[in-house]
């Protein structure tokens, strides 16, 4: 498994008008969309291609288009689908999957209430490898150390298990300090579902 920190300044910039507490929701709807695709751009730089040749009103050019499979987009919701427009926006080819999860406040486990896929992101990055995929590259706003930490050890890349075959890339904005008692990323951005959708 590799993490790529984009520390680009525009990324840098947004996060951190997005981590503010005084960003109303209208703010951090826009900053998640634009800092979302800022990731995604970075996080299919490897993404697969093929050579073609296009006719121009002048000659013909050599080029290249996405190689099939088309990608598969897995927002996980709520928070998740916070960023689905400005994935699809960079991949309007894509296909896209759904997972809904919500936090136990006591056990601080996630519970499923959408159920097409499974409920954390080892199983659902598992689940992708079975079903085929040459690659996986999961895209969060931030990480905390600790999710790292369960990822690596799952999807380590001298493990001998089949799973580690295919690479697994985690693409995010920056990796923050720790999880607090509440399982909520410190510094973070708070509840992001909260922030872009309001209490429900």
């Amino acid at each position: 498994m590799r993490t790529l920190v984009v520390d680009h300044p525009l990324v840098t910039h947004k996060l951190t008008a997005l981590r503010d507490v005084a960003s109303d929701t209208a703010t951090f709807r826009s900053l998640t969309d634009e800092l979302v695709t800022l990731l995604a751009y970075e996080a299919t730089r490897e993404i697969r291609v093929q050579p073609v040749s296009v006719t121009t009103p002048l000659a013909v050019a050599r080029g290249v288009k996405l190689a099939r499979p088309v990608p598969l987009i897995v927002p996980v919701l709520r928070a998740g689908i916070g960023m689905l427009d400005g994935m699809t926006r960079l991949l309007p080819m894509a296909d896209v999957g759904f997972v809904g999860l919500r936090r136990d406040e006591e056990s601080l486990m996630a519970e499923t209430y959408a159920n097409r896929l499974p409920s954390d992101l080892a199983t659902v990055i598992s689940m992708l490898v079975a079903r085929g995929a040459a690659s996986v590259t999961a895209i969060c706003l931030l990480a905390a150390p600790e999710g790292l930490r369960h990822l690596e050890l799952a999807f380590a890349d001298d493990a001998a298990q089949e799973k580690a075959a295919v690479p697994v890339v985690v693409v995010t904005a920056a990796v923050d300090e720790r999880l607090n008692e509440r399982g909520y990323i410190v510094p973070g951005l708070g509840d992001a579902g909260d922030r872009l959708f309001g209490r429900i």
